[in-house]
């Protein structure tokens, strides 16, 4: 018995599709979409980051307080180290020194925690990719906001700090949001940016240790660039200074240290810190939002 013809034979697949208006299972959406989206998961994201952060340190003792010791550790080990033995803070008084210290300290390690958390954020949840449908761009920013939040805490040992050293609140400290603002839209495009080099690349989680700690030596957390480099040719200086980790440090460096004066920032500092953050911020979306529909596949 002879099949009668049908009308799709010789029809292509993609012709098929567009004649029963069928569109493909997880596609990209469109920019403006997908933001949308992104609006419409906000609670999902603050969440999400959350929960992150209440269970990073929930089988430790000491619980959330090692938010706060970490870094603060980190900077007795370097004021040690680079301040005492190796006098990397030569040419500032140790009230403006010790701040200066744990203040690069905790700055930088807010976007080293960003970008080695946005490394690890599909990678490390293709679980959830996988089981829900939901813009995959919520996951970096989501573990960048957790980052944000974790810095808040350590912001309050860093005020004691600077007041401990003569540096009390005035109002030049209301700088630190804006600055922090712009360091969070930096952090979280370049988190997005290795979002999707570590979704297809998982060894580039072990190698970004050694990126971010060259990254921290080049950026002066543990000393003053101009100083350290004063008989340097000057475009080393340059290059180093206007790298968007030092610039910063710099900002808040200089919003929260009295003895920290506009005469140790490069020039334009704020708009260079804006740019950073711009294009960055920008250029980190888009690259991640192109792969959408890639992520938890394969």
């Amino acid at each position: 018995m002879s099949v009668p013809p049908s009308p799709d034979d010789g029809l292509t697949p993609a012709e098929l599709a567009a004649k029963y208006g069928l569109s493909v299972s997880g596609a990209r959406p469109g920019l403006p979409a997908y933001l949308r989206q992104l609006w419409g998961r906000r609670h999902f994201i603050l969440t999400f980051s959350r929960a992150k952060l209440t269970a990073q340190y929930s089988q430790a003792r000491l619980g959330q307080l090692w938010q706060v010791a970490t870094p603060l550790l980190n900077a007795a080990v370097y004021f040690l180290i680079f301040g005492l033995i190796l006098g990397a803070g030569r040419g500032m008084p140790k009230e403006v020194y010790i701040p200066f210290l744990v203040t690069g300290v905790f700055v930088f390690m807010f976007t080293q925690t960003s970008v080695m958390s946005g490394v690890r954020s599909i990678s490390g949840n293709l679980g959830l990719v996988r089981a829900l449908h939901f813009p995959r761009a919520a996951l970096p920013i989501s573990l960048a906001l957790q980052q944000l939040q974790q810095l808040m805490y350590s912001m309050i040992v860093l005020f004691v700090i600077a007041a401990a050293f003569g540096s009390y609140p005035s109002l030049s400290w209301l700088l630190i949001l804006p600055a922090l603002a712009l360091q969070f839209v930096f952090n979280t495009g370049l988190a997005m940016a290795m979002a999707r080099l570590g979704s297809k690349t998982p060894d580039l989680a072990q190698l970004m240790p050694f990126v971010m700690r060259t990254w921290m030596y080049g950026s002066g957390v543990m000393f003053s660039i101009p100083i350290m480099l004063q008989d340097k040719p000057a475009w080393i200086a340059d290059v180093l200074m206007y790298n968007p980790a030092a610039i910063y440090m710099d900002l808040v460096r200089f919003a929260l240290i009295d003895g920290y004066t506009s005469a140790n920032l490069p020039d334009h500092v704020w708009g260079a810190g804006l740019l950073w953050a711009v294009v960055v911020g920008v250029a980190g979306f888009v690259y991640f939002w192109k792969a959408e529909e890639q992520y938890g596949r394969g």
